[in-house]
C-alpha cells in the first residue's frame, strides 16, 4: 500500500512541533508496511529532514498544474494526507477526482481557526468568546474536516469544541496527541539534576505568531521581575527564522538572550533549569512544553499552553496568565529544589500516562484499517460533506483551473 503526505512545507522538526509532528505520523504508518511518499511545492530550506534516510520517497509538486494529476494518478494511493486545511483546499478535489478511492485524511496539528481567533480578541483587548470563532478561516477549516474522511485532532479540548460547538460528528474526528517514547526509570535516573542545570529558556519558531508573542510578554511584563530577584540568572531564548524585530530584544546587560535556531532543542532545554512559556496565544499542543518533560525540566506557562497538555494530572510546573504571579511563580520554582523535583516527576508522569507512542500509533492504525474497510458507508453517512463538495470545492476547483490557464 502506499500512503500520500502532502505537505504546506517540508518538514523541520527542529524548527518547529509541525515537523516532528509529520515524522510522528511517518513513523505511524511505517508499523503498517505503507510505502510512504512525501510531495510538496515549497522550497526546501537547509534545515528540512532528510525524508529519503528514512526511505520516504519524495516529490516535488506544482500548485495549479494538472501536472500532480498525472502524478497521483500514477501513484494511486491508498491513503492522503494533507498537513494542513489550505493543502486540502488545493489539492482535495484533484485527490478526489483521480483517486476516489483513496482515505482522505486531514492533519489539522492545531485548530487556526481557533488560533486566528484568539489572535483576534487579544488585539482587539478583548477576552476571548465564542463570537471569535465565527470566522471566515473558521468556516473554511470546518468545510475541509467535513470534506474530508477523518482528521486528526491534537488536543482534547479541540475535540470537545469541534463537537460541542461547530457539531461535527465524532465519526469524523480522531483524538491523536504527540507520539514518544516512555520516560523509564533508567532515563529518569540519567536526567541532568537539578545542581546540573543554570538559567531559564524558552523556544520556538519566530515565524509563529504565538511564539513572537509569548517572548515579548517575557521581556516587557516578566523577565524584569525574575531579574530583580534572580540578578545572576539568564534569559536564554531560541527560536529559528528570527526577524530584526525579534532580535531587537537581544540585551546582555538584562541577561537577555536572542539566540537564534538551537542545532538540537533537548539539549537547550535538558540544560535549562526552568522553561517559560507565558503564551497569549495560541492552539494545539505545545511542542515546547512537550520537550521540557521529556528533558525533566519544569515549566511556568498560561493556560492556553496548559491546554491539552495534562489532562487531570497535575502539571509540570504552573499555570498561570497574571505576568506577577507567573515571576513569582518561576522564582520558587527556580530556587526550590523540592518543588522542582516534583514538577520534574509530574512531567514524566504526563508523557508516561497520556503520549506514548505505542500506544497512540495502534489506536490510529486501528483506525485507518476500520475506515478503509467501511469507507462507502462512511461516506454515505457523511452528507454534510457531500453537500460541500457539491458546491464550495467548485469555487476552488475552477479558480485554480483558471490559474492554470493564465500561467500558460
Amino acid at each position: 500500500m502506499r500512503a500520500l503526505i502532502i505537505g504546506n512545507v517540508w518538514p523541520e522538526p527542529v524548527s518547529s512541533a509541525a515537523g516532528a509532528r509529520i515524522l510522528q505520523l511517518l513513523t505511524a504508518l511505517k508499523t503498517q508496511n505503507y510505502e510512504i511518499h512525501f510531495a510538496c511545492a515549497a522550497g526546501k530550506t537547509a534545515f528540512a529532514e532528510n525524508l529519503e534516510d528514512q526511505q520516504v520517497i519524495t516529490q516535488v509538486i506544482q500548485l495549479n498544474d494538472t501536472s500532480f494529476d498525472d502524478y497521483i494518478k500514477d501513484l494511486d494511493p491508498a491513503l492522503v494526507l494533507f498537513d494542513k486545511f489550505v493543502i486540502e483546499e488545493q489539492f482535495g478535489w484533484r485527490v478526489k477526482e483521480q483517486c476516489p478511492n483513496a482515505v482522505r485524511v486531514l492533519e489539522t496539528i492545531d485548530l487556526h481557526g481557533l488560533r486566528k481567533g484568539r489572535e483576534a480578541a487579544l488585539k482587539a483587548g478583548e477576552v476571548f468568546s465564542e463570537q471569535f470563532l465565527t470566522t471566515d478561516f473558521a468556516k473554511r477549516e470546518i468545510a475541509s474536516i467535513y470534506r474530508c474522511d477523518l482528521s486528526l485532532i491534537i488536543s482534547e479540548v479541540e475535540m470537545q469544541l469541534l463537537q460541542n460547538f461547530f457539531k461535527v460528528p465524532k465519526q469524523q474526528l480522531f483524538y491523536l496527541p504527540f507520539m514518544v517514547d516512555k520516560i523509564s526509570e533508567a532515563i529518569s535516573k540519567s536526567l541532568k539534576s537539578y545542581e546540573d542545570r543554570a538559567h531559564f529558556v524558552t523556544i520556538g519558531n519566530f515565524r509563529h505568531e504565538p511564539n513572537w508573542l509569548s517572548v515579548r510578554q517575557l521581556k516587557t511584563e516578566i523577565w524584569p521581575l525574575i531579574c530583580k530577584e534572580l540578578p545572576d540568572a539568564q534569559m536564554r531564548v531560541y527560536g529559528s527564522y528570527p526577524a530584526e524585530k525579534h532580535t531587537q530584544l537581544h540585551n546582555p546587560k538584562e541577561n537577555f538572550y536572542v539566540l537564534g535556531r538551537a542545532e538540537s532543542a533537548f539539549e537547550v532545554i535538558e540544560n535549562a533549569r526552568v522553561l517559560l512559556a507565558p503564551l497569549l496565544t495560541g492552539a494545539g499542543l505545545k511542542g515546547k512544553l512537550l520537550e521540557a518533560m521529556q528533558c525533566g525540566t519544569p515549566a511556568i506557562t498560561s493556560t492556553v499552553g496548559a491546554e491539552g497538555m495534562h489532562g487531570d494530572l497535575p502539571f509540570a510546573g504552573s499555570i498561570t496568565n497574571d505576568p506577577k504571579i507567573f515571576s513569582k511563580a518561576a522564582i520558587e520554582l527556580y530556587v526550590n529544589k523540592d518543588k522542582w523535583q516534583q514538577a520534574q516527576s509530574n512531567g514524566i508522569e504526563i508523557i508516561n500516562k497520556r503520549f506514548l507512542a505505542n500506544h497512540w500509533q495502534a489506536q490510529f492504525t486501528d483506525r485507518l484499517n476500520e475506515l478503509k474497510l467501511n469507507l462507502e458507508h462512511h461516506r454515505l453517512a457523511n452528507f454534510t460533506g457531500a453537500m460541500l463538495w457539491h458546491q464550495s470545492l467548485q469555487a476552488s476547483k475552477f479558480m485554480s483551473k483558471w490559474i492554470e490557464e493564465k500561467n500558460r
